[in-house]
């Protein structure tokens, strides 16, 4: 009979939080890339690429920070190869986007070879004196690693830019029509470059986050899909970023509760246990196809040709 009682309620909260935070970063990248008219489905590459980048600046120095810087740059390179091929060469976005994830996980699992099994530096903690030591709430708020804390204030940045700046505004009158914000003189390409590498930063910080918070140690494939769920998030969330936190949450919570109910020994196999979070993302994408682009930017996926 399965015990719940042996159920840890904030134990299993603050797990919740360290499964959404690399999806936050992810989901949060691609949403301003779409916002952009732009289809990168190269997530799950930038992620990985981030999160061997990470580890190995992290393992390398001995220090976290060195870590946290090298994996966005490293999304963001992965980034800028996109943003060259799709913006500069017209490529197609979608084989584009593709042929990075394969490149990604190849190049991870070949830098990453020779770190397999080896444990990352320790993680420093934001814990506040009192504050953190307090039951229940103490462990909830104040006693996360700094990149949880990173991925709030990042959701709120994300929120502010694109409904209350000059920048946003731009970004999202160039997702919506492409050919009537450059009539206008906004520089199209330009534009969706630095939302790509913005994206890619953001991927590589999710990756990191896998490799020295969540799982402090490199293992290949460790990503696991996550960029993928990152990519239906966006679209469960409707492009809006308060909504993709809720939604990464959401998702994160699917996969924690597959790992409880596999500790609490549920008569199921556990490969279907494993399975709930990609299930959960296909349906999901199912539902939300019924209802068609409603709320997705118009010239999203569509290459810009600029006409003078």
């Amino acid at each position: 009979m399965t015990d719940f009682a042996s159920l840890a309620p904030v134990a299993i909260a603050v797990a919740l939080i360290v499964a959404a935070t690399p999806l936050v970063f992810a989901a949060l990248g691609e949403l301003v890339v779409e916002r952009a008219g732009v289809l990168n489905l190269g997530v799950e590459g930038m992620m990985i690429t981030g999160a061997v980048a990470g580890f190995a600046a992290a393992h390398e120095s001995g220090s976290f920070w060195w870590g946290v810087l090298a994996a966005p740059a490293a999304g963001a390179a992965l980034a800028a190869l996109f943003a060259a091929l799709t913006q500069g060469l017209m490529s197609n976005q979608v084989a584009t986007g593709l042929a990075l994830t394969l490149f990604g996980l190849g190049l991870a699992a070949l830098l990453g070879q020779g770190y397999s099994g080896t444990p990352a530096p320790p993680v420093p903690r934001l814990a506040i004196p009192w504050l953190s030591e307090a039951p229940v709430i103490g462990p909830l708020l104040f006693a996360h690693d700094p990149l949880v804390y990173l991925s709030l204030a990042l959701v709120a940045g994300v929120a502010w830019f694109l409904s209350r700046s000059r920048g946003g505004l731009v970004l999202r009158a160039i997702g919506e029509n492409h050919d009537a914000a450059h009539a206008i003189g906004h520089p199209v390409v330009r534009t969706r470059t630095l939302a790509i590498l913005f994206g890619g930063a953001s991927a590589g910080m999710g990756g990191a986050y896998l490799s020295l918070v969540a799982a402090p140690l490199w293992v290949e494939g460790m990503t696991a899909g996550r960029g993928w769920i990152a990519l239906a998030i966006v679209v469960f969330a409707s492009w809006r970023p308060w909504r993709a936190f809720l939604g990464a949450w959401l998702f994160g919570g699917v996969t924690i509760a597959q790992l409880n109910l596999q500790a609490l020994g549920v008569a199921v196999q556990s490969q279907w246990l494993s399975m709930t979070p990609y299930l959960a993302t296909v349906l999901v994408l199912v539902l939300i196809s019924r209802r068609g682009r409603r709320g997705a930017p118009g010239c999203l996926g569509r290459p810009f040709f600029a006409s003078g």
